[in-house]
């Protein structure tokens, strides 16, 4: 059992040195050139007395940043990603954040780093990678290292508009990929296609169990996920057998006919998550690849990633949604109460995570880390932390979790109890729909429902009317030409509540 993540590097480069990594289509490193490059940066680490500190990562996506990773943590520390798709703003609460002694930039990033307040070294990767390995002093960092050292930082938005630093540890990731491998049954020959921006925790199922097995990796472009046909032609270009996408990214592909004009031809293990798969597309995607294993995943960064999953086994009516089962092994799900009880039978509750794939806890926040990182209320009997997802779950007839809502999707309205997730399910059943995002006016008691699709709005307000109770029925519904997403592929609530405040 390994007991720290570049085990799995190690190994691999002398079973599999010459074969390629990590590529981009066009440029790709293979797990030497990722093995002499990361041990060159952590000796430069070393060299400059950086060691079990912080080290951001401000780089484009490329198999290089992923190298810089791993150069961060054979030098002994833990990297933190950022990227120039973030706010200069957000990026500067981060470096003030970390407090890191030194930036690792590509060429195009280096005059953007210049530009925050940063008091310690801006370095080249480029420049870094000629530093002359020094194996001695690697392996004596490597030999007294234990699995509760840290492995990254990777942020999070906070409610308060600050952003949280989820600090995971080796152990919590060796976990979280060896439980992930044997469910999605990974092996040498995966080929993934990554969608996830490297700055998120999501892109942690293609890159540590591409070091584990000796796959290969292939960061799709980010421009294609507005071009769904040459994505389909990327994936069979490169070979692409698995994917672990976010739902809209999927839905981008299945909502514009793509399949009419070009299928994948290679993929066969489709994993999603982090939103609910409208029925309606989830079916274009099984008639479009009817040998193909669909896996819906579920879990948050707090907790290393995913910490449940569901295998597609049966049909699901249109207004059904698909569970997201059990947990990985090593991992227990608790559903909790509002004051602190399990959830009885067939009762929702909050989705709380116990096991090894807990995260350390917010980066310099201990305040918002008691918030959610707390004694599990079931043991009195020894400290036990678990982690509150703020998702609310429930256990259907045949035993298997279903997500319910997040928390702060749940609205009061009309005196009524309202899960603004319910009503984008019954509008995503509509043909004409390819997304739709719902919004709550607290202050005037709206709710508002933005979409993108071929019905006019007085339609849908009509064909709501017949779906839905009248209270849920929303006051306000405004057509897009395009839905704003997150960089993460994820519909971007915050953005439609801006643009809705800035109307009004």
């Amino acid at each position: 059992m390994q007991n720290h993540i570049l085990d799995y590097l190690k190994d691999i480069v002398n079973r599999k040195p010459d074969k390629l990594a990590f590529s981009d289509g066009t440029d790709g490193l293979t797990f030497q050139e990722v093995y002499d490059q990361s041990n060159a940066i952590g000796t430069y680490l070393v060299d400059r007395g950086v060691y079990n500190k912080p080290v951001v990562v401000f780089m484009n996506k490329h198999p290089k940043e992923i190298t810089a990773f791993f150069g961060v943590i054979t030098g002994g520390s833990y990297y933190v990603p950022i990227d120039e798709e973030m706010p200069a703003s957000r990026i500067q609460l981060i470096l003030d954040n970390v407090q890191s002694p030194l930036i690792i930039c590509d060429r195009k990033t280096q005059e953007k780093a210049r530009e925050f307040s940063f008091s310690g070294e801006i370095a080249l990767y480029d420049e870094l990678i000629e530093t002359k390995t020094d194996p001695g002093r690697l392996a004596e960092i490597h030999d007294k290292a234990i699995d509760t050292d840290p492995i990254y930082i990777v942020f999070t938005s906070g409610s308060t508009g600050v952003p949280k630093g989820v600090c995971a540890c080796h152990r919590s990731v060796i976990d979280y990929i060896e439980q992930l491998s044997e469910t999605l049954g990974f092996n040498g020959d995966t080929v993934f296609g990554n969608q996830t921006p490297l700055y998120f925790d999501a892109c942690l199922k293609e890159l540590y169990p591409t070091l584990k097995f000796g796959a290969t990796t292939y960061l799709i472009p980010r421009a294609l996920f507005m071009q769904p046909v040459k994505l389909v032609e990327f994936l069979n270009e490169h070979q692409i057998n698995t994917i672990c996408w976010v739902v809209s990214a999927l839905t981008m592909i299945s909502a514009f006919g793509t399949f009419r004009t070009v299928k994948p031809q290679f993929l066969r293990n489709i994993a999603f998550g982090s939103e609910v798969f409208p029925i309606k597309q989830f079916n274009i995607w099984r008639e479009a690849l009817p040998e193909a294993s669909f896996t819906n995943l579920y879990g948050p960064t707090e907790g290393t990633g995913m910490c449940c999953y569901y295998h597609v086994d049966r049909e699901f009516e249109l207004d059904e949604v698909i569970p997201i089962g059990q947990p990985f092994k090593n991992t227990d799900i608790i559903l909790l109460t509002d004051d602190g009880k399990r959830a009885a039978e067939g009762e929702s509750g909050e989705i709380c995570i116990r096991g090894t794939s807990i995260t350390l806890g917010y980066y310099n926040n201990p305040e918002k880390t008691s918030e959610v990182y707390t004694q599990n209320p079931l043991n009195d009997h020894y400290p036990e932390l678990i982690y509150h997802t703020g998702d609310i779950g429930r256990y259907n007839e045949r035993g298997e979790l279903v997500f319910v809502s997040r928390k702060d999707y749940q609205i009061k309205h009309m005196g009524h109890r309202i899960e603004l997730g319910e009503i984008e399910v019954n509008v995503n059943l509509l043909d004409s729909i390819k997304f739709s995002g719902c919004i709550y006016d607290n202050e005037k008691g709206r709710i508002i429902l933005y979409y993108v699709g071929d019905i006019s709005e007085k339609d849908l307000t009509l064909s709501l009317k017949d779906k839905l109770p009248r209270y849920m029925v929303p006051n306000r519904i405004i057509r897009l030409d395009e839905m704003p997403l997150t960089a993460n592929g994820k519909i971007d609530r915050v953005t439609l509540k801006n643009r809705y405040e800035n109307e009004v």
